[in-house]
């Protein structure tokens, strides 16, 4: 969750205070790396998990300031969301039954979550971007009430100037404006941290680098952002333009994006990421008190918690990213260390799964420290860096460069090589030779189906649309979580799961807490008003529908044309539509009653009474997004009727 008794620099002078305590954390660091104060010889791993929360129809449940109310277990944290939760994995020592114990931390905690959240009126699901997530959820009325991300938001504005603009591009498109940070509301992820002693980081942090792409490939779980199929991990495309500070008019210059993956392997201490992100980076936020002196701190024989250093590199988030910690001792003492953050993992499928990728990073990094060591001169950084991004594009169908000119698409290379070398860096850690077997075995049954948590979600929704062409986007992706929440409790790997079926979204709705979004058409056919109207005809008999849209060039809406209204002026034109060259101006209603996306869907209702209408269009900042139809209305209430009876 990070410090929350921070607050974007006031004026120039807090700043100024704050960057000076800044580099005096990084000098206290080269001061303690030097004197040896850190702790040696301990690798420890732990983990953090963020979960969505739901309603019963499977959409985003704000409701995590309930939950908190009621929650007794200190390590279940907020998140940046109030339909976003967190919690914690007590640190394990890497050998013998960690990672068993890391999966039971897991699973017993998710159950107590679960107990917790279904209390508060909510259920809980574990998926890199929630498949029912609408950009309506994503308003600052959802922000979780903590200082530090009022803090953040505010500074992401200031800096970035303007409007947030995303931009991905995969099997569809998503092109959408959204102030703030809140679209980094939708991902969450499984992070899994990695101790390291200060003299080998560097080593470690560029072997974390390098296996970044085949382990990201086997784990993809984010195909989907408002029912658009992008990135295999679109949580890696999101997140980069989520916290993006960077103008738009400076497309000359480079400049590095707050959420990177890194620009060259490190030569020798973590001191250069630290210094590499002050540079880059301008401060978000400071604490809302003046911090200690380190030094001051270092001589009375206690260990400094850098909080300045720590603050800002809360606010640079790289995809592998140093962590300063302090550990507290069997004898009480403390003793600082250093861990190795991976950022790359999505949440889910199921526990097992996460476990397995995370074994499948360790062992990675430790199999690859044992026969290589510095792999600087094996590998170029760029080849590091390209991988991951198609690995985050194109999952399991990526083609990864790896050591020795190999290379190979993703699912050979994971299989021949890099499982295997897995293998032995578990075995050198010493993991009990069962547990090795079942995670790493996990990962390669997934990778030899091809079944990873995003193509599970792929072939679900294209099995939906095959089996039930009637149903609607919202109902299929409904259906998708619904299908996760089910296949969850059951804790089998996402590799075994059936697809999802249609009537696994099918709860009883309760249209009071719905909005017009959830069921609106947004694959719209519109004309313009200088067209021909013999063109709205063809589209109504092509495309079997009763209401054409007419907007401008700009897609604001100016008119709509009805089956009705065209019927109408077809009896009453006098020459007859085949005489004239009629524009669809002339048969277009203009003053069209509207809806947004975030109209309740009751509302909506009560306005097609009102006007005695059979459609509204639906505009987001005066631009066409949607329309919602009396057809629509029938088939959701024979729906609730069924279901109920």
């Amino acid at each position: 969750m990070g410090d929350q008794n921070v607050t974007a620099p006031q004026d120039d002078a807090s700043l100024r205070r704050f960057t000076r305590g800044l580099l005096q954390d990084v000098r206290a660091l080269e001061y303690m790396l030097g004197e040896g104060l850190f702790e040696t010889g301990a690798r420890r791993i732990g983990a953090e998990q963020e979960l969505f929360l739901i309603d019963d129809a499977f959409n985003p449940a704000p409701v995590v300031e309930a939950v908190m109310a009621i929650n007794t277990d200190p390590d279940v944290v907020t998140e940046l969301t109030k339909f976003n939760l967190e919690f914690n994995l007590a640190p394990l020592e890497f050998g013998a039954d960690a990672l068993r114990r890391m999966e039971a931390q897991i699973t017993g905690t998710l159950a107590s979550v679960r107990e917790t959240v279904r209390a508060a009126g909510a259920d809980v699901v574990m998926c890199g971007i929630l498949p029912t997530i609408h950009l309506s959820d994503l308003s600052l009325d959802n922000m979780t009430p903590m200082p530090r991300y009022y803090a953040l938001d505010e500074a992401i504005q200031k800096l970035r100037g303007g409007t947030g603009q995303f931009q991905i591009r995969g099997t569809d498109e998503l092109f959408v404006r959204h102030d703030g940070m809140m679209m980094e509301g939708c991902n969450t992820s499984f992070q899994t941290h990695f101790q390291v002693d200060p003299g080998t980081f560097a080593m470690y942090y560029n072997l974390a680098q390098a296996v970044a792409a085949p382990v990201l490939a086997a784990a993809c779980n984010s195909p989907l952002l408002f029912g658009k199929d992008l990135w295999r991990e679109t949580r890696i495309a999101l997140f980069q333009q989520a916290v993006d500070t960077r103008s738009s008019n400076l497309y000359l210059r480079e400049m590095s994006p707050r959420v990177h993956f890194g620009t060259g392997w490190v030569k020798e201490s973590v001191t250069e990421l630290y210094k590499e992100d002050i540079s880059r980076f301008r401060v978000l936020l400071a604490p809302d008190s003046d911090d200690e002196d380190p030094f001051e701190v270092i001589r009375r024989g206690e260990v400094p918690r850098l909080r300045a250093l720590m603050l800002h590199n809360g606010t640079v988030y790289r995809w592998n990213r140093p962590v300063y910690g302090v550990t507290k001792m069997e004898d009480g003492s403390e003793k600082p260390h250093l861990r190795i953050e991976n950022r790359i993992l999505p949440a889910g499928p199921t526990a097992a799964d996460e476990i397995a990728n995370a074994a499948f990073w360790f062992g990675l990094v430790s199999g690859l420290a044992v026969r290589h060591g510095d792999i600087t001169g094996l590998m170029r950084f760029q080849d590091a860096k390209s991988n991951f991004v198609n690995a985050a594009r194109q999952g399991l169908g990526a083609t990864l460069n790896w050591m020795g000119g190999l290379r190979l698409p993703a699912p050979q290379l994971i299989l021949e090589h890099l499982i295997p070398l897995a293998h032995e860096g578990l075995t050198a850690a010493g993991i009990d030779d069962a547990d090795r077997e079942r995670y790493l075995g996990i990962l390669r049954d997934r990778v030899a189906a091809g079944r990873s948590g995003a193509e599970w979600q792929l072939d679900s929704l294209a099995a939906m649309r095959e089996a039930a062409p009637s149903a609607s986007r919202a109902e299929r992706l409904a259906a998708l979580v619904g299908g996760m929440v089910n296949r969850q409790a059951d804790g089998a790997p996402v590799h075994t799961w059936s697809l999802a079926r249609i009537e696994e979204g099918q709860r009883t709705q309760r249209l009071e807490r719905t909005r017009v979004e959830h069921f609106m058409t947004t694959d719209l056919f519109t004309v313009h008003e200088d067209e021909l109207v013999d063109l709205v005809a063809c589209l109504m008999d092509w495309q079997h529908i009763r209401h054409v849209l007419v907007e401008d060039e700009n897609h604001r809406l100016v008119g709509l044309v009805s089956h009705r209204s065209l019927l109408r002026y077809l009896v009453e034109s006098p020459l007859g539509m085949e005489a004239r060259l009629v524009p669809v101006r002339d048969v277009m209603v203009r003053g069209v009653v509207t809806v947004t996306p975030e109209t309740p869907t009751l509302e909506a209702i009560r306005l097609m009474r009102a006007h005695g209408i059979g459609s509204l269009p639906v505009l987001q900042d005066d631009h066409l997004v949607g329309l919602i139809t009396e057809r629509d209305f029938i088939k959701i209430a024979g729906q609730i009727l069924e279901r109920a009876g």
